[in-house]
């Protein structure tokens, strides 16, 4: 990310150049800010929310660098083990004024640096105080900056309701984090929250946008929707409990994503574990929770008899290889729901498959132009009743280990520490 520190000294009356940087520096480890627009119009003022005026730019760990990504303040009354911000850690705390946000916004703005703003905080004072400052934070940007850019807010939990609706009428997207997925998980590490606490404002979030749009009522109410956050690996939790918890929030609070932040021992506790939750592991959670989104696959189906997600394979191999009698399909005849699940074929493909089709008869060579990727999808398929895959269970398993192996290698050495939201822009 570009030095925002070294240009904020130029502005007399901003933000301290300190201050900011420990605003900025405690605000990193919140993955949950992907920026994707929301139609919010520009009405005289600057900025606009739609996709265009958003960029998707992600630095190597995966985080969006079109965003101002900071925090109202780090000074915290909660104790969440795994938190730098944690109010028994001995760290430097610093505070924010809604002013200076507003300034800083709009400076970074009209220098084309940000196409919007990622706000969050600690919990400073009390839960509706912080809710309070964020409040008139957004509110001001809106209505006296008329700043129409991006703008994503983390709700406080257990913060008054009303302060919450208030802040999703001037914000596009809001997040709670859940941080942790299950009650048991959240008493030991970060005892001043509960389950209740997060996933009971994400559901009267979702009803109240239900009902904002049900009765037509003038304006915006969470254009872009709500996120999540859930830290891997820093409590025993399998992927399937992380995955089910995933569906159910999809399912019933209509959420856009679920972010998964593999755990970094930034701080040590011994409630915590001393190594990091890993890149694979969090990379095969994204390539799960893809399947969740897209191709309608259930999280029960996706996991392994342990509850976990292989590391050897994708997800979608993994399940295909563990259903080899549905296999291989014929594409000229197979149904979309099908389709859907062979490894290398994408949505985008499945539907392409589903079009031409019903003009020729299509074989290996069309389904190389429709960009299927043969070297997986080859063993699951014919084409005009020709297969081309391997001969065994066994050999087709060989053949997409060695391939994933290799294909792991080079990314994790790519993108080391990446986000894998960034990294599934292809097809699974």
């Amino acid at each position: 990310m570009f030095d925002i520190c070294k240009e904020a000294r130029y502005n007399r009356g901003m933000i301290s150049e300190e201050k900011l940087s420990l605003l900025t520096e405690s605000a990193k480890y919140d993955v949950s800010c992907s920026s994707s627009g929301s139609g919010r119009k520009n009405e005289g003022g600057i900025g606009n929310g739609y996709a265009s005026g958003c960029c998707h730019s992600f630095t190597p760990d995966g985080r969006c660098i079109s965003l101002l990504k900071i925090l109202l303040s780090n000074d915290c009354v909660f104790d969440c083990k795994y938190c730098v911000n944690r109010c028994s850690a001995d760290a430097p705390r610093a505070t924010a004024t809604p002013e200076e946000i507003c300034e800083l916004t709009m400076d970074f703005y009209k220098r084309n640096y940000i196409e919007g703003l990622f706000l969050s905080s600690a919990v400073h004072r009390s839960p509706d105080h912080t809710m309070e400052q964020l409040l008139l934070t957004v509110k001001k940007l809106r209505t006296e900056y008329r700043f129409f850019g991006y703008i994503h807010v983390k709700a406080i939990p257990y913060a008054d309701e009303r302060l919450v609706n208030e802040t999703a009428r001037y914000a596009d997207r809001m997040s709670y984090n859940v941080e942790l997925p299950s009650e048991k998980s959240l008493k030991l590490l970060a005892p001043q929250k509960s389950k209740a606490s997060v996933l009971l404002p994400i559901s009267k979030l979702a009803r109240e946008k239900e009902i904002f749009r049900a009765e037509n009522r003038k304006g915006k109410f969470l254009p872009a929707g709500q996120t999540t956050q859930m830290i891997v690996g820093a409590s025993p939790e399998p992927d399937g409990q992380i995955l089910r918890l995933s569906q159910r929030l999809y399912r019933g609070a209509g959420l856009k994503r679920v972010y998964y932040s593999s755990y970094v021992p930034v701080v040590r506790d011994p409630l915590l574990p001393d190594v990091p939750g890993g890149a694979l592991r969090e990379h095969r959670l994204y390539q799960a929770d893809w399947l969740l989104r897209f191709y309608g696959f259930s999280a029960e189906e996706i996991v392994e008899d342990d509850g976990n997600l292989s590391l050897e394979l994708d997800p979608k191999c993994a399940w295909a290889l563990r259903n080899m009698h549905l296999f291989p399909v014929e594409v000229n005849r197979a149904p979309l729901e099908l389709l859907l699940r062979v490894p290398g074929i994408g949505a985008r493909s499945a539907y392409k498959i589903l079009e031409a089709r019903q003009y020729a008869s299509l074989d290996f060579v069309h389904l190389k132009k429709m960009r299927v990727v043969l070297k997986r999808a080859r063993h699951f398929i014919t084409a005009n009743g020709k297969f081309y895959g391997a001969k065994s269970d066994a050999a087709v398993r060989g053949l997409l280990t060695a391939g994933e192996r290799a294909q792991n290698a080079e990314q994790l050495s790519l993108f080391a520490a990446e986000n894998a939201a960034a990294a599934l822009t292809g097809e699974l």
